[in-house]
């Protein structure tokens, strides 16, 4: 229903992934929800885990309202979507993936529900 989507994407029980324009054609990646159920020393190591899979910067920041965000420079949706799913952190049915279209993975039921 329409009042679903008005809920703070923290009260969910999902893995939200965004992409943000930052200038030019530079992008930025972020996950939320993720670190609920793990502590900040898991955090660091999943960050530091993308970094070496994806071959791009990347931090993990705490924020007032949303908790844990991890970010990631350029657009990692799908690769962020096939490693949480690949190494069992989440199911593709908890993923919410938000942004511009982009050529993503069909196999992830969500994307479609969810641009922005």
């Amino acid at each position: 229903s329409k009042g679903d989507d008005l809920h703070p994407a923290g009260t969910e029980d999902y893995i939200h992934i965004r992409i943000q324009q930052r200038n030019g054609r530079k992008t930025l990646t972020t996950i939320q929800g993720i670190a609920d159920d793990y502590n900040k020393n898991k955090t660091k190591q999943l960050v530091k885990a993308f970094k070496k899979k994806f071959a791009c910067n990347g931090t993990g920041i705490e924020h007032p309202e949303y908790g844990e965000v991890i970010q990631q420079q350029d657009d990692q949706r799908k690769n962020m979507c096939q490693f949480l799913v690949e190494t069992g952190l989440t199911e593709d049915d908890q993923l919410k993936v938000h942004g511009f279209p982009s050529v993503l993975c069909h196999k992830f039921k969500n994307f479609t529900a969810c641009i922005m």
